[in-house]
């Protein structure tokens, strides 16, 4: 079963060539604690902890007794655009999907990944200085709601709602279409991304990041039986990490396109 269940939820993927050497970049800003704090408030202290076991509230008390310890380790990391192996991993726990007439097939279930609480630390960081390079680039379309902050699900059907209203007051007729991307975290390419982030200016310490962390990880499947030994797994961007989302907006805003008399939410 634990082959089955990898086999469907991970299928092969064509391997990224990683970075041949690391080497500091000169133009990366420096860490600031600032940042690191900014990191952890924004981390769970009720999060399940992933492979290492070692929760939030651990990580947010170390940055308290010694602030200098994380800028230490995480600095060198941001300038030579390095994301470890030893932080790839993470746990999948396979969760039933309730009212399936069968459980034989790997579609009959889900997985919720835990990842190190400590690479969520920076990812928030990569994720955030990534942001802002990216909106100053005009690499986000300007309807994309949702995993951004300060804009909502909510914010999407506010405007799709006053769009309509507009366009009935003069006698328009009106249409919506709702489209959803199948597995969409799943099918992010690193190579494709690496294409696009590049393209749009960003700087390379950060693309050497992302690739990194995209590439080479492994998961270790939790279900009653299961062997309990990691495998490698691509799985495009992991789910349960700060910076997937931003990654596939990023991976997906080529698909924007304007629409005569129309707007279109993302």
């Amino acid at each position: 079963m634990n082959k089955v269940l990898l086999d469907h939820f991970f299928p092969p993927k064509e391997a990224f060539s990683p970075p041949p050497r690391l080497r500091p970049y000169k133009k990366a800003p420096p860490l600031t604690g600032e940042e690191i704090s900014t990191a952890l408030s924004q981390c769970s202290p009720i999060s399940a902890p992933g492979p290492d076991g070692v929760p939030n509230s651990t990580w947010k008390q170390v940055n308290k007794i010694n602030p200098f310890l994380l800028l230490q380790i995480f600095s060198p990391l941001v300038s030579l655009g390095y994301h470890p192996a030893a932080l790839k991993g993470s746990n999948g726990i396979v969760l039933d999907k309730p009212g399936k007439p069968s459980y034989e097939s790997p579609a009959s279930f889900r997985i919720m990944f835990l990842i190190h609480a400590f690479s969520k630390i920076l990812d928030r960081i990569i994720a955030s200085r990534l942001l802002l390079v990216a909106r100053s680039k005009g690499l986000l379309h300007l309807n994309q709601c949702g995993s951004l902050p300060g804009l909502s699900t909510y914010d999407a059907v506010l405007t799709l709602c006053n769009d309509e209203k507009t366009m009935q007051r003069p006698r328009l007729k009106v249409s919506s279409l709702f489209l959803d991307i199948k597995a969409g975290f799943d099918n992010v390419d690193n190579s494709t991304l690496a294409r696009i982030l590049r393209e749009g200016g960003i700087p390379p310490y950060l693309i050497s990041g992302v690739s990194l962390f995209l590439g080479e990880r492994s998961c270790t499947l939790v279900f009653q039986g299961a062997p309990g030994t990691p495998a490698r797994v691509n799985v495009g961007a992991p789910q349960g990490s700060p910076i997937s989302p931003l990654l596939f907006l990023l991976y997906v805003a080529p698909l924007h396109f304007g629409i005569p008399q129309g707007l279109m939410i993302s």
